[in-house]
Order: C-alpha cells, then structure tokens, then sequence
C-alpha cells in the first residue's frame, strides 16, 4: 500500500506519536509511507524510520488555508495514494474537498481518526467523514454516536490508543542516577509521598482541584506529601499559571508543591511517584498519561469520564471518582497513600494492538 497521514505539524503530542508509531509500522510491513505536514521538531525521526514526508501546512485555521484545494487534488492525483488517513480538523477539510473532485474510481480510500472530543458544529463534523472512522475509544465512538447521528455507525471501528510494555512495565526504576538527581532538584520531597499530577497549564487540567486537595492533605490530614505539577506553560494563558501559583502562596503550600514545567523524564516522575492524578474537567477521548502510571505500576486516582473512566474501569476502578466530587477524590487518595493498591495488567491498551489494528483497516479499506 501506499498510505498518505495528514496532521498539522509534528511538534510532539499524542496524535503526533501515534503518527510516527503507525509510519513506521507500514514501512516495517513494506507498504510505502507518507506523511504531509507543516513540519517540525520529529520530521527528522519520521524520515530517519524511512517514510516520506511533505511540508504543506494545511493545520492554519484559516478561510485562506481552503487555497490549497486545487493545488492538493492535482498532487494527489498524481501521487496515486492507495489510503489518505486524515487527524485533524482543518487539514480534513482541505484534503476532503480535494479529494471529492478526484474522479470516482481514481480516489484513495479516505480514512478520518477521531482523536478528540471537539466542540460539536458543522467544522467538526469533518471528522467523519472518512469511508471509516477510527475512534481512539468508546467514548469517542459515543461522542459521534451522541452528537452526529445521522454518521452510518457501520463504518465506525474503535482502535484504542497503546504503550510500548517494554517501555512502561510494573517493574521499572528509575535509574540510580536520575534518583539522586531528583532529590537534589526537589530536596523538599525528601521524606514524604510524592504525589504527581501531570498536564500543561490549562483550567481545563484541573490544577486548582489538585491544590485544593493538597490544602486538604498538608493541612487537615497533616500527612507529609509533596506534589509535582508536571507541564508546560501556555504563553496564551500567562494569567492562569500565575493564578495557580498564587494559589499556592495563599494555601501555605510552597514548600509542598512545585511546578516543574514540560519534563521529559515522565516515565521516571511517574515510576517515582505514590499517587499520580488525573483531573481534567473536560472529558479526555481517551488518557494516555493515565495509561502510562498504571503500567507502570502505580496508583491513578481520576476523575471517571471519557477515554480515563474506560481506562480507569478496565485497569483500575479503584481510582475511579466522580466528576469535581473532593471528598470521593480525598477518599481514593488517602485510600491509596495509606494502603497503595496494584493495578491489573494492561493486556489490552497496547501499541501493536493499535499498530495491527490500523493497519487491518487500512488493508480492509481496499
């Protein structure tokens, strides 16, 4: 085969790793594989792994970006793509007008990938418009179901997002030397039950539930915790992460949290961890840094909706709360501070499950 994904850029992020991870699966199988995108920091890696990738920078949502449609369909028409897989919003539109003016029996088997729980309107609906519809979980299959019911249900396939398990394994450590540098980086950790919550700064994250909690944990449970805010900083929301840290002052917590910015030793904070969080207020379509603690043997206490509830459900009820509900959630995590509990084994949210899964659509597509 020779399959065309199409995305915004490649800067890092989950559609983008899932991006690379199925690339370099069509070329390990011999299919010929392709990449178009606005570019960025894993081109490198993708080309090093042997696909091809084009720089066109469909992602700008724009009236304007609608320009490349004529341009696009003459390329395409030349490139005779067996499979197009579209993942997200705007480059969909223009690949999708551009496609439909390609004669019938000269198009690509159009695939689109659900990778979010977008806002619901016509711009959307794009996202559907694939002759299949991969949804990265049941609650996106539920959000297509639920929000476009007119979508025909028969082209929708759930393809659960995966982890490497040689790479996140309930037995992993941190090596000796990243552990001693840790303590020096967080000396006021020393001595107490890290508790980790991982995200970038955004309200959506649900960062204030974590300090409240915290408030709760230092200063009427008086237990000795410390607690990572793990993500970078949105430069569009400068006004949050100061109010976060104000917050912090406010509470009396600033020896007791810290905010790390972007890190890129996440495995070893979360094998490091006690407890690791997940609090967003918006449902996630499916929750990979959730999926990465619990493999990696460590208790996940989130909040039970979207893609972490079905994660949570098949790996960990136990950590299981209801939305914004703080005494379910001090409940668990006290629960698992006090008497930590083993995840089940991941035996299902695995990346060649994923990998073999996109590929039967892809070859099923034909």
């Amino acid at each position: 085969m020779k399959v065309l994904q199409v995305l915004p850029a490649l800067n890092g992020g989950g559609v983008e790793t899932g991006t690379l991870e199925v690339a370099q699966a069509l070329v390990n199988k011999g299919h010929d594989s392709w990449v178009l995108s606005a570019g960025g920091s894993m081109v490198e890696r993708l080309e090093r792994e042997g696909s091809t990738h084009v720089a066109w920078d469909l992602g700008k949502k724009s009236l304007l970006t609608l320009r490349h449609i004529w341009r696009l369909r003459t390329w395409l028409s030349h490139q005779a793509f067996d499979v197009i897989d579209v993942r997200s919003r705007m480059p969909a539109w223009v690949v999708y007008l551009a496609w439909r003016g390609l004669p019938a029996n000269a198009r690509p088997r159009l695939i689109s990938t659900v990778h979010g729980l977008y806002s619901v309107n016509a711009y959307s609906k794009i996202m559907c418009v694939g002759e299949r519809v991969v949804t990265v979980s049941q609650a996106a299959r539920g959000y297509v179901m639920a929000n476009y019911p007119d979508v025909d249900t028969a082209k929708l396939v759930v393809i659960p997002r995966g982890i490497e398990p040689s790479t996140y394994y309930p037995d992993f450590a941190p090596p000796a030397d990243w552990s001693a540098h840790f303590s020096k980086e967080f000396p006021e950790a020393h001595g107490k039950q890290l508790i980790t919550m991982p995200g970038r700064l955004t309200r959506l994250k649900g960062q204030t539930d974590f300090i409240r909690l915290m408030a709760r944990l230092v200063h009427q449970q008086h237990l000795p915790v410390y607690g990572l805010i793990v993500g970078g900083e949105d430069p569009k929301r400068k006004a949050y992460a100061q109010e976060l840290r104000d917050l912090v002052a406010q509470l009396d917590l600033t020896q007791n949290i810290c905010f790390t910015g972007a890190r890129n030793d996440i495995r070893e904070l979360f094998a490091h961890s006690d407890v690791v969080l997940s609090l967003s207020s918006q449902p996630e379509s499916f929750g990979r840094t959730v999926l990465e603690a619990l493999s990696l043997g460590r208790p996940v206490v989130g909040y039970a909706h979207g893609g972490v509830a079905e994660i949570l459900a098949e790996l960990f009820p136990e950590g299981a709360v209801p939305l914004q509900d703080e005494e379910a959630l001090l409940r668990s995590v006290l629960a698992q501070l006090q008497n930590p509990t083993v995840p089940a084994t991941n035996t299902r949210f695995l990346k060649h499950n994923m990998l073999d899964m996109t590929l039967q659509v892809y070859e099923g597509s034909l």
